[in-house]
This record gives structure tokens, sequence and C-alpha cells, in this order.
């Protein structure tokens, strides 16, 4: 069921078997697999998953190359709901640790905001990160492009950028790096670095060394036609061609609802085991968030996993249930 402010009050004076912090592929899986192991979940989607913006899954199995990322999170969403899962648009603020449960407190509207407070006795983590585009005064002009032939993840597009002329957008000189990878699918490589930080003589030499171009002039337009971008326009006028582009100016995971929980790092990932589980015993970690390969494909599995495991948590605690009525039938024992 989704909720909305006007229905939470039942929502809110249950405990749930499981919260899953996001709705994009990975928490998705999680609640179509928590809800047909017939326990009670909720996912709270803050919206606007990254998947969202994949204008075309190239690497997921089964659905055809064209397939925009938003319908492969419709039809979960439906699938979800079909199942008689939770669903809650709004923005988890913290959680806290309270022995047996956790409460979530989660801000629900843009305007006329409420703050209400759920309760469960798992997390499955699962919001993600969210990629930082080029900081243009006009965003627009970012989004008519990215996800179409302006890609934020060459290993899900590496293979379209093959051979061809492509600008790769950085905010730091570490994300330059990037550049010998991408020099794998493509050498006809120019890096843009909005000028937003000073290159050392170091790198200077790197990228002279294998012939890849660098601007250092700020950006101050994507250039194109029906969201296919044909270069950018520097602030001094001039104009650069490209046929394609790579956008790697950095990204931060949405966990900080989770910082009172006191969870094993590794830099910006949370350490979890095989099925996500993380240093707490109660709380997973999917997708994105963990130590791993940022694809569709990886998130989907891994809800699959931490769901699995936590109804063999909770499988574990009862007893198996009896035939009741078949055991009144028969007859007694000697």
């Amino acid at each position: 069921m989704m909720l909305t402010k006007k229905n939470l009050e039942e929502a809110a004076n249950k405990v749930y078997d499981t919260i899953v912090v996001g709705g994009g592929a990975g928490g998705l899986s999680a609640g179509v697999y928590l809800q047909r192991y017939n326990l009670s979940s909720l996912i709270i989607d803050k919206g606007k998953a990254r998947s969202f913006w994949m204008q075309e899954l190239h690497n997921y199995l089964g659905l055809s190359p064209e397939t925009p990322g938003r319908d492969l999170l419709k039809r979960g969403k439906e699938h979800y709901l079909s199942v008689n899962g939770d669903m809650l648009h709004g923005y988890v603020e913290e959680v806290i640790d309270e022995g047996d449960t956790f409460a979530v407190r989660v801000k629900v509207g843009r305007n006329n905001s409420i703050y209400p407070t759920f309760r469960t006795k798992y997390i499955i983590a699962a919001s993600g990160i969210i990629d930082q585009l080029v900081p243009l005064d006009d965003m627009k002009n970012v989004y008519e492009y990215a996800g179409y032939n302006l890609h934020v993840c060459m290993v899900c597009d590496g293979y379209e950028m093959t051979d061809k002329h492509a600008g790769l957008f950085v905010g730091s000189e570490n994300s330059i790096n990037m550049a010998f990878n991408l020099s794998w699918f493509t050498p006809k490589i120019t890096i843009f670095t909005h000028g937003l930080f000073e290159l050392s003589d170091e790198m200077r030499q790197k990228v002279a060394k294998m012939g890849y171009r660098l601007i250092e002039t700020p950006v101050a337009q994507f250039l194109g036609e029906n969201h296919q971008m044909t270069g950018v326009e520097l602030v001094d006028g001039t104009v650069v061609p490209l046929e394609t582009g790579l956008i790697s100016m950095g990204s931060h995971y949405h966990n900080t609802y989770l910082s009172n929980l006191n969870l094993e790092m590794k830099g910006g990932n949370l350490v979890t085991d095989k099925v996500g589980r993380t240093s707490h015993p109660r709380v997973f970690a999917i997708g994105d968030l963990k130590v791993g390969l940022n694809q569709v494909a990886i998130a989907v599995g891994d809800g699959a996993l931490a769901a699995t495991q936590i109804w063999k948590d909770m499988r574990s605690e009862v007893c198996p249930r009896p035939w009741v009525e078949n055991l009144e039938n028969q007859p007694a024992l000697v």
C-alpha cells in the first residue's frame, strides 16, 4: 500500500519485520523477496534513484537494451505493491537502535513536512549514492544529455564510447585517472576540469604523455539536440566538438542516517559479509552503499540475498508449524 500523510497512523503503530531505506532496484528487489517470504516490510524512498536517470539499461540480462531505468523501477514498484508491501515517499533522517527494534525517523513532504517515526526489527540500507554533475548555472542543460550519450558510469556504458571523441568531465585531480581506464574503450579523450582545481605538474605530464587534451577553462553549456550531446561551449565562447562524454565529478553516499549505529566502514562504503550483513547483525547494506561493483544487476542480487538472510534469521527463532487439524484427526498414540 502506498502511504501518505493521510494514512500513516496505522503504519506508525506497528513494528515491521524490515524497513528498506531506498526504492531503487536493490531496495525493490529486497522488498519483493521479503513480502514473498510473508514478512512485513516498508520501503521508504526519497525519489529519483540513481538508475532513474539511466536512459538505456545495456547490461541487464533479459531486458531490451533500450529499456530506460525508470521503466525498470516502475515495474519493480508495481510488483512490490502487488505482494502487499508498504511504500512511503520520504527522507529518512535518523535511525536509532532501541535494542529489539530500530526507530526510523522520516521527513514526509517538502512543504508542511511531518516527521513520523516507524519501528522495525531489521534495516536494509539501499539508499545508494548521488552523482555530482557539472555545476552549471543551468542544470537542465546537463540533464538534456545525462544518461543518453553523456554517461555517468564507464562500466555500464564504456562500450557505447568505443573509439569516439569523448569528453571526460572531472571535479578533482584524482578523477583524471579515470582517463587511463577510459582509454580501454577510446583514446580520443579531452579532459575538462571546469577550472575547479589546480593540477600538479606530475599529472600534467602524465596526461600530455598519453596525448589527451586538457581544457581548464570552465564549461558554459553543453551543445546538442534530441538528447544527443555534440560538444561543449566554454565561457570564452570556444566550442569543443565531442561525440560522447563521461562525467566523473564525484559522488556522495546517502548514509548519514546510519551515523548513530557506528557501523564498520571502508572508505565511504559500508563493510558487509556476502549476504549484505553489516557489523550490526540486524542492519544490512546493499547496492552502491557497500563495498563492491556499482551495477543495477548486482543491486538486485544483493536485495535477494539480504532479504533471504533476514527470513532465515527470523525462521530460526520460531518452531515449525504443526498441521493442527490433521493431528486432531489422527488416532491417539499408545
